[in-house]
């Protein structure tokens, strides 16, 4: 450690431009130590007593030199200073750096500088060294740059900058980059500031030849007589030079700013040719491609790609390059090359998927169908057999034809086969001998055309049709099941009166009733699923229509189940039928409830579904309206995928059998179709089922009209439709009555039981087999009808025709219709302001004579 002295306290770094001078000196050291020794010799040569007056002398001397050195150390007028400042090596590297260095103190003064810094800042010596600020002071181009390396310079921050300087009188000018940094990470060495200016000019120089050099290359390329374009692996065009824009009608800007793919220039499933070379890991590979490429306008231009893709270690692939020939010079001037050409056109945008293939199955070439549908099968690119794009079950059926064609066999049957992938994809194979001795690697074309669509098509024509089928069939045998059902229910009640309680047959009469009325509830929900059957719809509250129901839902589900029934708020009215709809709820009710032998939750819920919210659901064939959602939901075991779509069916069960109809679903489905709802099912296998029914939401507005006097007159037998069984249960204390009733029905055994009942009640009654018939009665019965009966369905005049047939000879005669079929069947066919009464089959005597007496005492 070294001792000197210093008089600026406030200007710690040295401030000079040269090397500071070495304080102290050996040989100053070896003089002052050989005086001391001298001294110390001397002063042994005198005596004891006599060395001792001097020897005091010089400790005193000494001791007060200690002592004023102590006191100037701690008023640091005297300081250590490190040696290693003193290196010459690590001052030389500053002082004689290319760049111009400089540390500016916390007010802005420069403490040091090097030699390179008074060149750049063009002063004259130390003296006239000045900070970064006051050198470029007044130039434009620099003060911005300037002014951020002081705001840096001032929070202790790093920042660079470079600026143009310009040359006087007409000189080039230089590049000057410059830096600010702080001196160190101490708090006190943070306020000084280092500088840093170094000139750049020849690096600019360097880079602006290298910019015209590549300026020149783009420009060849450019405007090359090919086309040229470079796509990333994410299928962009990264490239495109001039002459292929040209070609396809394109702004470069438009191209360079990534706003074009692949795909968008390549017309039909050509990109799928290129993104499904073979990956080889490290290997460069170089493909021939004839394709079609799309202009802005939608025009084709015929060209070959020579394609070029590099792959890396792993495999992945690496931007392309690809260049562009033109040929549709080729399809006017050589007629060889445009046949190749039509050719390649036709075998690319074929429908079809073409491959040849080995025996093997692995395919030598293929066109862009197959590429694309390899690609969608999720096919790796390394993948070459046409096995692969099969499923397992189905892949020896394309084995054996693939064999065949081998063998050279003509004819082969076309293969229709499962196609690999998660989702259900169906193929039909064509597949065709190749001649050996043209190609031997060769040994079949294979043409396939994808068939799931079709398949998913003819499906659902099947599925509607079978529907349709069944309700046609419904429909159909209702009529004659109901009038069989009718003569049953008939002649039973003659037996229950003819018979008591106390009858040893009584019970097996009650048991034939039991089950005939069970089988007139199937042909109801026959009628249900075909929506043919009459509904009398009004406007609901859906919140109290379900508030009603849940005693009977408790009931229905037992104590295992726990019923949760949420309501929305605000409901929307809706227009129902309000025993259909409870048919609806208790029918899945049911159904979860069975579905839980275990107990757990069953969940209704009820909310309004806004127009642009069910816009947004993803349920097919339902537009967007405003609907109110029921929701049905269950803890239950769910439904397998494989009949998920089959749960609608009529007589489709998952019950055993005995304990269930099949029938359950089909009539909720039935109901809510025919009330202009839809209905949807989700549901998992061990996590329960939620079905959603969707009613629209009733406007009162259109409903302000007259109701037709046939509705009006309608409605009474509607409500013996809906509730047979509550006829029965409060029947009137008189049923007898007087007058004369025409009875028309052509099934002879149940016009004579129907004439019989009446007859019993008082009435009389004339028969007719059919309406001509009954035209034939009327003239010929001279004291009047009071009242016709009549069925709907009859040979040679029908029901309607009969009622308006009489309506013209008796305006004021009374019309009952009885019918298997529902009232929508033949209402369309009467003339308008017709008045009749409308009785469904199958009926009780007690509710045919409710009806007959009815009628005569409301119109009498």
């Amino acid at each position: 450690m070294t001792a000197e002295t210093d008089h600026d306290l406030s200007r710690e770094p040295v401030a000079a431009h040269e090397p500071s001078p070495r304080s102290g000196s050996i040989v100053l050291v070896l003089l002052v130590a050989a005086g001391l020794v001298a001294v110390a010799i001397g002063l042994m040569t005198l005596g004891r007593a006599q060395a001792q007056p001097y020897i005091l002398g010089i400790l005193a001397v000494l001791a007060m030199i200690g002592l004023f050195n102590l006191f100037a150390f701690a008023a640091g007028i005297i300081r250590f200073v490190d040696r290693s400042l003193d290196d010459p090596v690590m001052g030389r590297i500053a002082d004689h750096a290319f760049d111009g260095l400089a540390v500016t103190d916390p007010r802005g003064h420069v403490v040091y500088s090097n030699a390179a810094y008074l060149t750049l800042t063009g002063a004259s010596g130390p003296q006239d060294v000045r900070p970064v600020e006051r050198v470029f002071i007044g130039n434009p181009d620099v003060s911005e740059a300037v002014f951020r390396l002081l705001k840096a310079a001032r929070e202790g921050k790093r920042q660079q900058e470079e600026v143009r300087i310009s040359g006087q009188d007409g000189s080039h000018g230089r590049w000057l980059r410059m830096r600010v940094r702080p001196l160190g990470t101490g708090k006190r060495e943070a306020k000084y500031a280092v500088w840093s200016i170094a000139d750049i000019t020849r690096d600019r120089e360097r880079q602006e030849d290298v910019f015209q050099e590549l300026q020149h290359a783009i420009e060849y390329l450019d405007h090359a007589p090919c086309g040229f374009f470079s796509v990333n692996p994410a299928g962009e065009l990264a490239y495109v030079n001039a002459t292929l824009a040209n070609w396809l009608d394109y702004d470069l800007a438009e191209i360079g700013s990534g706003g074009l793919k692949l795909a968008d220039i390549v017309s039909g499933d050509g990109a799928s040719l290129l993104s499904a070379i073979v990956a080889v890991p490290g290997e460069v590979k170089t493909e021939v491609f004839d394709i079609d490429l799309r202009m802005r306008t939608g025009k084709t231009m015929p060209v070959r790609l020579y394609h070029k893709l590099a792959f890396g270690a792993d495999g992945a692939p690496g931007p392309s390059r690809t260049l562009v020939i033109s040929r549709a010079r080729d399809e006017r001037s050589d007629p060889d090359r445009a046949a190749e050409v039509r050719f390649m056109r036709f075998f690319d945008h074929t429908p079809m998927a073409i491959a040849t293939v080995e025996r093997g199955g692995n395919v030598v070439r293929a066109n862009a169908r197959y590429a694309k549908l390899a690609q969608g099968l999720g096919l790796d690119s390394a993948s070459k057999s046409i096995f692969r794009a099969v499923n397992a079950r189905d892949r020896h059926l394309l084995i054996a034809a693939i064999n065949q064609a081998a063998e050279n066999q003509a004819d082969i049957a076309p293969v229709e086969v499962a196609l690999e992938g998660t989702k259900e994809r169906w193929g039909q194979f064509f597949v065709t001998p190749v001649d050996a001795a043209e190609n031997d690697a060769e040994a079949a074309i294979v043409h396939m055309l994808e068939t799931t669509e079709r398949r998913a098509l003819e499906n659902q024509i099947n599925q509607s049709q079978k529907m349709e089928t069944v309700g046609q069939l419904a429909g159909g045998i209702a009529h004659d099941f109901n009038n069989v059902l009718s003569a049953i229910m008939m002649a039973n009640d003659f037996l229950l009166n003819a018979h008591k309680p106390t009858d040893p047959s009584f019970q097996d009469i009650m048991q034939i009733k039991q089950n005939a009325t069970r089988a007139a509830t199937l042909v109801r929900q026959l009628l249900a699923f075909s929506r043919r059957q009459t509904l009398r719809p009004q406007v609901l509250d859906l919140g109290d229509a379900l508030s009603d129901l849940t005693m009977l839902l408790r009931r229905l589900i037992g104590e295992k189940v726990k019923l949760d029934l949420i309501h929305g708020r605000d409901l929307w009215p809706v227009k129902v039928d309000v025993s259909q709809f409870e048919q609806v709820i208790v029918n899945l009710a049911v159904n979860a409830r069975d579905a839980m032998p275990d107990g757990g939750k069953l969940i209704i819920r009820t909310a309004n579904v806004a127009t642009d919210e069910a816009g947004k659901l993803a349920y097919k064939g339902m537009p967007a309206a405003d609907y109110v959602r029921i929701e049905v939901a269950d803890t239950g075991t769910g439904i397998p995928a494989d009949i998920r779509d089959k749960i609608f069916e009529p007589f489709f069960s998952t019950k055993e059998v005995g304990k269930g109809t099949g029938l359950g679903l089909s009539t909720v489905y039935g109901i809510v179709k025919q009330t202009g709802g839809f209905i949807y099912v989700d549901s998992e296998p061990g996590q329960g089922t939620s079905f959603h029914i969707f009613l629209p939401r009733h406007h009162a507005e259109p409903e302000v009209q007259v109701e037709q006097p046939a509705a009006v007159a309608a409605t009474n037998g509607a409500a013996k439709e809906a509730a047979p069984a509550a006829a029965e249960a409060k029947p009137r204390t008189d049923l007898t009555g007087q007058g004369t009733i025409l009875l028309v029905e052509d099934e002879e055994g149940l016009r004579a039981l129907n004439a019989r009942g009446l007859r019993s009640r008082g009435y009389t009654v004339v028969e007719a087999e059919n309406g001509v018939e009954a035209m034939e009665v009327l003239e010929e019965q001279s004291g009047g009808i009071d009242l016709v009966v009549s069925d709907v369905v009859m040979p040679e005049m029908d029901g309607p025709t009969l009622l308006k047939a009489m309506r013209e000879k008796n305006p004021d005669i009374r019309f009952i219709f009885v019918s298997g079929y529902a009232e929508d069947a033949f209402e369309k066919s009467l003339p308008e302001g017709q008045q009749f009464d409308f009785l469904p089959k199958p009926f009780t005597l007690s509710q045919l004579v409710a009806a007959v007496k009815e009628t005569m005492t409301k119109q009498g």
